[in-house]
């Protein structure tokens, strides 16, 4: 029988060969049991016609079998308790013990038969899972259109929201969504020529400034005692209160953010690219501080699955423990970004790195990266890029700040191919010097540049403020009568098509007789120069005297 030899190959010797002697001896005993063994072949051989015919009528089980790596099945339809349990050809058995093993076999027959068949819907629940918001039963969702959730990110609690109300907002949402894809087809067939507002879209502009008047009164004495108690009783696990803080509109503004987020995780969730309990770094200890994630990055499983990571600040090694860190730090002997040094002014430098000769910096630095970038997608091939790492240095060393990558060779003449600010640098001004940075270096190397698309929302509101900040200053100096824009790309090294965009929104370009003209809106330029004056002296701008770079040749 072939279970026999299975079992008797199992103790063959460790070099896979086996005695001669004794597999002639077992020869033997399988040619003698094999007369005796008849009727017992065929009652099994029935029973097993039986279990298939089942499975064909279950096919949904049969598959679930084929992924089972348990130990194989009795005649009975159970896993086997022991080694003699599998030795079912013993000549001895008697013919009662062979009855009642065929009932059971049938009894098993129609209880497969008639289990029912597993069902399949598109959105599939872990209902083990449950909502780690605590008092929270998992049901409802944020965005009003799904029954359950399980990340805080859709608890309706968390955000101090019910279900129902959630569900109310939703249908709310959906119907100004519908009244303003209305308005935005009218009015794109005449989007091109008419550069100024209409008068409804003035008057909804006036309306919006009036609903925000309010919005910097701050709270009074019984909304404060208010805000304090739910965050004394409930802490972290609820949302702060938000009403009273901001005007009804752009706290309007926020829901809407957070459901449209909420939903495109829950999308996310369903396409099975993101799983409950599915592998994410939630936090980072960098440095002294210690950084909340906001994107997946695609680190090693073994490093992924802890949800804390401890990265080094200065040569951006990632290690599994504070133990860890604490001995990395003991030796490492780093104390600035790998690559030259090309700028310094103050506390302020740039490091020029290439990722050819500092590959694992630069795939340490992508992998941060991604941490807080959506769309990035460059992590290990680094090596045709280079890398503007910006620091900022004290007593211990040059801290990073930020950096921006750019292709060594490229066709579209892109300055930036990705870009970050740390987020505990963020809102300081250091993102509009990384981009000033590269715009300086497009006017060393005599070419006009633009940044690769797309960009992430904080990217493009970035640009956008840059790029208006540049065009509001070239007009002020600015003292010909006629202005040309490919002047003005000259000059400041932006892309012509950047210029065109930001003068359209800032509603300084005009269709007039066949022609576009530029406007000088004195008062953007004096509102302009206003906070000029009282931003004062900043130290975060680029100077060009303190740059000291050459544009790479061959590389």
């Amino acid at each position: 029988m072939p279970r026999r030899r299975q079992r008797h190959m199992a103790g063959s010797g460790s070099d896979g060969t086996e005695d001669s002697d004794s597999s002639a001896e077992r020869e033997q005993t399988n040619s003698s049991e094999s007369d005796g063994n008849m009727p017992k072949r065929q009652r099994l051989t029935r029973a097993s016609t039986r279990l298939s015919q089942s499975s064909q009528d279950t096919p949904d089980l049969k598959r679930a079998a084929d992924h089972d790596e348990s130990p194989p099945l009795t005649p009975t339809g159970n896993a086997p308790s022991s080694e003699s349990e599998l030795d079912i050809s013993s000549p001895n058995a008697s013919h009662d013990e062979s009855q009642a093993k065929d009932q059971a076999s049938r009894d098993s027959d129609k209880d497969l038969s008639h289990r029912p068949k597993r069902r399949r819907c598109h959105e599939t629940y872990n209902f083990n899972m449950k909502c780690p918001t605590p008092g929270c039963n998992s049901l409802g969702h944020l965005t009003g259109k799904h029954e359950r959730h399980f990340a805080v990110s859709g608890c309706p609690l968390y955000h101090n929201l019910s279900a129902d109300e959630c569900k109310v907002k939703a249908i709310s949402r959906e119907k100004q969504e519908e009244e303003v894809k209305g308005q935005e087809e009218s009015n794109s067939r005449h989007a091109t020529r008419h550069q100024t507002p209409t008068s409804k879209q003035s008057r909804y502009k006036e309306q919006v400034a009036e609903m925000r008047k309010g919005r910097n009164s701050g709270l009074q004495k019984e909304q404060k005692e208010k805000h304090m108690e739910h965050r004394q009783t409930h802490g972290n696990t609820r949302e702060p209160l938000l009403e009273n803080i901001t005007s009804d509109y752009d706290l309007e503004l926020f829901r809407k953010a957070q459901a449209r987020a909420s939903e495109d995780l829950e999308k996310l969730r369903i396409q099975g690219q993101i799983t409950e309990g599915s592998n994410m770094i939630k936090t980072i200890l960098f440095g002294r501080y210690e950084l909340d994630t906001w994107y997946h990055s695609p680190y090693p499983e073994e490093y992924a699955r802890l949800g804390r990571l401890y990265v080094c600040e200065f040569c951006l090694k990632y290690m599994k423990s504070q133990t860890i860190l604490r001995r990395h730090m003991a030796k490492c002997v780093w104390k600035h970004p790998p690559g030259d040094e090309v700028y310094r002014k103050g506390a302020i430098s740039v490091f020029e790195v290439d990722g050819k000769k500092n590959k694992i910096y630069c795939q340490n630095l992508c992998l941060l990266a991604k941490l807080f970038l959506d769309h990035k997608t460059l992590y290990y091939d680094v090596e045709p890029f280079l890398f503007y790492v910006m620091t900022e240095a004290d007593n211990t060393g040059c801290h990073l700040v930020g950096y921006f990558s750019k292709e060594k060779n490229s066709f579209l003449n892109y300055n930036v191919s990705c870009i970050l600010t740390m987020p505990q640098y963020m809102r300081q001004g250091f993102g509009k010097m990384l981009i000033d940075f590269s715009y300086l270096l497009s006017k060393v190397e005599e070419k006009v540049g633009s940044p690769e698309r797309p960009l992430s929302d904080l990217g493009l509101i970035s640009y956008r403020s840059y790029w208006k900040e540049v065009l509001l200053r070239y007009m002020y100096n600015f003292q010909g009568k006629e202005i040309s824009i490919k002047e003005i790309s000259q000059e400041t090294a932006v892309n012509p098509v950047d210029i065109v965009s930001t003068l359209q929104s800032l509603q300084m370009l005009k269709y007039w007789k066949g022609k576009h003209l530029v406007l000088k809106r004195q008062d953007l330029i004096d509102e302009w120069k206003a906070k000029e004056i009282k931003r004062g002296n900043s130290n975060k701008t680029i100077d060009p005297s303190s740059l000291k770079w050459t544009p790479p040749k061959g590389t």
